[in-house]
């Protein structure tokens, strides 16, 4: 029986990376047209979120979003989530319909194919680097000043130690927030890490919850509420975590 549960992990590994890879594939000529302006980011967006829905349906994820709050068109966000996966990227995509773009490790550029697109969307960070961590800071002005939304992982990465059910939070997401004046909206992700975690031999399919809470203003905040503000959005992911897995 448990050499069986290793071929099955093994072969829905391959799987998830031939579901990574094959729309891309199939779209290829249009995703590369729809990044040649900056401009064209929304058309983009809607291409990736047909991408993400396509992967999480065809390994076997039920997606269910409880929504506390809901999105105005037209208006920035900054959207924050506990990160536990590489499905992550795709939940948040189902998720959210207001175009946002990612700020994330520069790692996943070696994914093939996916890479590619990811290094030519995405705002890329090696948070080892002060310098790169203050282009992030300017790129992203840049993109709320477009009218677009920005999605930061705020803990910085996956913890190695998978019993951690939420890792400490960098202060970056909430000083963009903050110098733009926008409402932060936190995202639970309470199966992503059952489903389909970092270690190769896990994951299935099965139910992927999704909880958008109520935002988080910053009207009125300054740098100096920045460590506040940290506070209580990683509280209101923690409890809503604490509580989604009882």
């Amino acid at each position: 029986m448990k050499a069986i549960k290793y071929i099955f992990w093994f072969l829905y590994r391959i799987w998830f990376y031939i579901l990574l890879g094959l729309p891309i594939l199939v779209m290829f000529p249009i995703l590369l047209i729809s990044i040649l302006k900056e401009s064209w980011y929304p058309f983009f967006f809607k291409l990736a979120r047909i991408w993400a829905k396509f992967i999480l349906f065809f390994m076997g994820f039920k997606v269910e979003i409880k929504r506390e709050a809901h999105l105005e068109a037209h208006k920035s966000y900054m959207f924050i989530a506990n990160h536990t996966s590489i499905t992550d990227i795709m939940l948040m995509l189902t998720v959210i319909k207001n175009p946002f773009v990612f700020v994330g490790k520069a790692e996943l550029v070696k994914i093939p194919l996916f890479g590619f697109f990811y290094k030519r969307t995405c705002i890329l960070v090696d948070r080892s680097s002060a310098k790169s961590r203050q282009a992030v800071f300017l790129r992203a002005q840049q993109r709320l000043k477009s009218g677009l939304s920005i999605c930061i992982f705020p803990e910085g990465g996956v913890p190695d130690d998978e019993t951690v059910v939420l890792d400490t939070f960098k202060d970056g997401a909430f000083r963009l927030a903050i110098n733009h004046q926008i409402p932060i909206v936190p995202l639970v992700f309470p199966d992503n890490k059952k489903r389909f975690s970092y270690t190769f031999f896990s994951g299935s399919p099965g139910k992927m919850r999704a909880i958008v809470n109520t935002f988080i203003p910053t009207e009125g905040l300054s740098t100096d509420d920045t460590k506040a503000l940290n506070e209580t959005a990683r509280n209101v992911i923690l409890n809503t975590l604490k509580e989604s897995n009882k």
